[in-house]
């Protein structure tokens, strides 16, 4: 027994070398992730490609002996600092390290009968602000918007690459009828930065399970409805956008203009945010119009 203690003694001290090695390199890149966050820097393609190589240097197996909390804790900075720098995709870094200039992905879900200016809005804003905007239906085949307007979208959820931001919009939404296929792929298939809804919207992610335990708003008057459908989570009325961090909910159409808006704020700053209302000339957007839960 003392044989064995002894030749384990060594071990042991250098297995406490690395811990105390990784808690210091912890502290070292939250610190240089949140300094760059703070400044909002402007960084070249070639240091965020580095940024990109690091995330799945973290996430290899060859990196096993970080802990998993540290993982989870450095993975969320680094994808948050992708979304600050240059606006560009974590997909935009091949094995090499060389981005291939793809912009940050936002696909938009869209059902028969969703809400035009629920999705429209958004769209317009999104662009603007120079993202990669695509949409997405549950089968292939045309989608009927408020009975009028014909959309023929990108993807199916069959085919749909893996987004940044997901978004969902209102129009008439059964929420027994909503597919299980539709679900699961929220749940399973993809997992975006962002969840963002408009409206009714919130409902889909209501039936994903998203909502849970956090707070949230829809079109006022489906707010009751919600908090029916959403047991666990707080329904506002009267707020324009409710930002949990990862989710963020908004009241009924011209509202997801302003969550919108919001969410370039978040991203690429608020003079971004200013320079796309300008462009839209939406006079009455007030950048502080909302709720902050968690940013």
């Amino acid at each position: 027994m003392t044989y064995e203690l002894s030749s384990l003694a060594p071990k042991l001290v250098i297995l406490h070398t690395h811990i105390h090695i990784l808690k210091k390199m912890k502290k070292i890149i939250n610190c240089c992730l949140s300094l760059l966050l703070l400044l909002s820097v402007s960084i070249s393609k070639s240091q965020a490609s580095s940024v990109f190589t690091a995330e799945k240097e973290i996430r290899s197996s060859r990196h096993q002996i970080i802990p998993n909390n540290i993982k989870s804790d450095l993975t969320i900075k680094i994808n948050k600092l992708k979304m600050q720098i240059s606006n560009i995709n974590p997909s935009d870094a091949d094995s090499s390290g060389k981005e291939k200039g793809k912009k940050l992905l936002i696909l938009f879900y869209l059902q028969n009968n969703v809400e035009v200016l629920d999705f429209a809005g958004p769209m317009e804003v999104f662009t603007d602000a120079g993202f990669e905007v695509k949409t997405v239906s549950l089968n292939p085949g045309t989608i009927l918007s408020q009975g009028i307007l014909k959309i023929n979208p990108d993807y199916t959820i069959e085919n749909a690459p893996k987004a940044d931001m997901l978004c969902f919009f209102g129009g008439e939404i059964g929420y027994n009828s909503i597919d299980p296929r539709l679900i699961k792929w929220i749940n399973t298939v993809q997992n975006p930065t962002y969840y963002f809804s408009v409206c009714t919207g919130a409902f889909f992610l209501a039936k994903a399970g998203l909502l849970d335990n956090l707070t949230v708003t829809t079109f006022h008057s489906a707010i009751s409805n919600l908090q029916l459908r959403a047991p666990k989570a707080k329904v506002l009325s009267n707020v324009r956008f409710v930002d949990n961090g990862r989710v963020i909910t908004t009241a009924g159409i011209s509202a997801g203009i302003d969550g919108a808006l919001h969410m370039v704020t978040k991203i690429l700053g608020k003079e971004k945010a200013k320079d796309v209302a300008n462009t839209m000339e939406y006079d009455r957007w007030q950048p502080d119009n909302g709720l902050v839960i968690t940013k």
